[in-house]
């Protein structure tokens, strides 16, 4: 989720508040603020902690996202073809162009990290294609 999160730059999840009305019988509260697309020139790094930390992604994800960085493929354009099948883009744009590079760059940043963590350790991609049985796909398309 911390792939996602960064690139639509949701910080919900990543920050929560405590009620500390009952003395020390305080408890943690999550909020969702629905913050996602919010500032497209700021990218919180922070969001990124759980993957540069633990250094694990599937291999179907990094497949995807590397493909996602292809110029034939790129990001913000698969989202602007998207967004455009929807009703309200002809009232109002539901992401700004600026809003649309930022995934871009976002997804530079997200493959940075994993390169990082390949150059550091061989135990990064976690392949989770072998689980599929490609025969029966090719039998029942």
């Amino acid at each position: 989720m911390a792939v996602l999160d960064f690139l639509m730059s949701n910080m919900d999840r990543h920050h929560y508040e405590t009620f500390e009305d009952f003395g020390n019988e305080t408890f943690l509260l999550h909020l969702d603020n629905g913050r996602a697309f919010g500032r497209h020139s700021q990218d919180e790094p922070s969001i990124l902690a759980p993957l540069a930390q633990c250094c694990r992604i599937r291999r179907s994800t990094l497949l995807r996202l590397r493909l996602l960085s292809h110029p034939d493929f790129r990001l913000s354009d698969v989202m602007r073809e998207s967004l455009a099948q929807d009703p309200l883009t002809a009232m109002a744009p539901l992401l700004s162009e600026p809003h649309l590079s930022a995934l871009d760059r976002r997804l530079e940043t997200v493959l940075g990290v994993v390169q990082t963590c390949q150059d550091r350790n061989e135990d990064v991609v976690y392949n989770d294609l072998d689980q599929y049985d490609y025969q029966q796909l090719e039998d029942n398309p």
